[in-house]
């Protein structure tokens, strides 16, 4: 009886976790685009984002509780733009992650399609680009597809699509978890999600940049879905926003903290072990660990790469936000200090911690409500995280492109200083900006011309 129950109980579990399959991959390759159609046995629920930093330039597609019951090996291609189909090594249990290599940048056009005649369920995804086709071949409305009999030459792209820089902001605390109390009863979650907003609204008007919120509302978040936002939007960079607090009143100032060394092995260790984390950390590499995925060696080297890299380029931008901090308030400490903070887990992106303030201090708990002071530590966090990105430009990214950069002049500050800053003469700045002097006022907006 008790082994009849258990098989019972698994055949269920498993029938209700595995809700649909992929049952047939079919590819029509076209004069303007390849149409790959993944045939369903239900309704698709799916995901998908592409990779285009680096080649082979890939769409990633995850479909959630859904069985592939296709040797994609031995799906006919025959297509100039879609080069490979493949599966890739599944995110999460229950989800089939698959791999369209393409020939160039493009973006996909993606959408499911109901039952019609003798066909079901489908997910289509079309990529634009032309594939050589015979005059003798049939045409895309074939029931096979399409083969050419002539030499193909694939198509490339000058360059990669450019891109925004994607920043993602994390609003500490929230729901039922209100962070430090200040003397008048003002919470951490309110202050830290009203900065984050400003800066999010900050970063957003930037058209190189893009902001992405952990949290919109007041909110309970747990810490493994602040961290997942990172890997999951594919973040450029990440900023927790926190409010100090200390027993007595006296503490006042900002700081910034990075990844501490315990803290990052740590982390590695983690994602070594967890194989949806390693899955979403590899991501960018997965293609060269193809035949040996489970080499345990291999994937730690990568990690090491991605953590040492992010965990420089992390202090350099905690520096560089400590500068622009310290030109709107205090600062508890003027150097990045390092610590064993969760949230600053990711092992491939620049994290910092950023403490607003101590709200335990009574004239400072006033400073952090007030929005006024909310919006120059908005500013000044946005142009730490631009300048970081303006010396370290990630290519393929607006940015990166840009040959502008906005500064916001700040007490003390001339002509003659942002100049030496920025690198570039006193006269190009004013030629840029239409200046007749060198006159320049405090909370004024010059564009810098650079390499000029």
């Amino acid at each position: 009886m008790g082994s009849w129950l258990f098989a019972s109980c698994a055949f269920l579990w498993s029938s209700q976790s595995v809700a649909q399959s992929i049952d047939n991959v079919r590819v029509w390759p076209s004069a303007d685009k390849t149409r790959v159609v993944f045939d369903l046995s239900a309704e698709p629920t799916y995901t998908y984002f592409t990779i285009f930093d680096n080649q082979p330039y890939r769409i990633v597609i995850d479909f959630q509780n859904t069985d592939n019951r296709v040797d994609l090996s031995k799906v006919d291609v025959a297509s100039d733009v879609v080069k490979v189909i493949r599966p890739s090594g599944a995110p999460r249990p229950g989800t089939s992650r698959i791999v369209l290599e393409i020939n160039a940048a493009t973006a996909p056009d993606i959408f499911p399609l109901g039952p019609s005649g003798a066909s079901g369920h489908r997910l289509v995804v079309d990529v634009a680009g032309a594939t050589n086709i015979s005059p003798q071949q049939p045409s895309t409305q074939a029931s096979t597809p399409v083969i050419s009999s002539e030499p193909r030459v694939p198509r490339t792209l000058d360059s990669v699509p450019i891109r925004p820089l994607v920043i993602a902001i994390d609003a500490g605390h929230g729901g039922r978890d209100p962070g430090s109390i200040g003397p008048a009863g003002t919470h951490e979650k309110i202050i830290t999600l009203a900065v984050a907003r400003k800066l999010a609204a900050r970063i957003n008007a930037d058209p190189g940049m893009r902001a992405v919120l952990t949290r919109t509302g007041d909110q309970s978040l747990s810490l493994g879905q602040r961290t997942s936002v990172v890997r999951r939007e594919r973040a450029d960079f990440f900023v927790s926003l926190h409010a100090d607090a200390f027993t007595t009143p006296q503490p006042r100032g900002a700081s910034v903290w990075v990844l501490s060394k315990r803290r990052s092995d740590t982390e590695l260790g983690r994602a070594l072990e967890n194989k949806e984390r390693l899955s979403e950390e590899l991501i960018d590499v997965e293609h060269i660990l193809q035949d040996g995925e489970d080499d345990p060696y291999l994937n730690r080297a990568f990690l090491d790469m991605f953590r040492d890299n992010s965990m420089a380029d992390g202090h350099e931008a905690a520096t560089i936000i400590l500068d622009q901090l310290g030109r709107v308030t205090n600062l508890h400490r003027n150097r990045p200090e390092g610590a064993s903070f969760g949230v600053l887990s990711a092992l491939r992106t620049p994290s910092v911690l950023v403490e607003l303030g101590f709200i335990s201090n009574p004239q400072k708990e006033r400073l952090l409500i007030n929005g006024n002071h909310q919006d120059r530590l908005a500013n000044a966090l946005y142009s730490g995280i631009r300048e970081f990105f303006i010396r370290n430009p990630v290519a393929g990214t607006s940015l990166a492109e840009s040959r502008i950069q906005m500064h916001v002049v700040a007490r003390g500050e001339s002509l003659s200083v942002i100049a030496s800053r920025y690198r570039v003469s006193v006269d190009a700045i004013k030629q840029h900006n239409g200046l007749r002097s060198n006159t320049i006022r405090v909370g004024q907006q010059l564009e810098i011309p650079l390499g000029n």
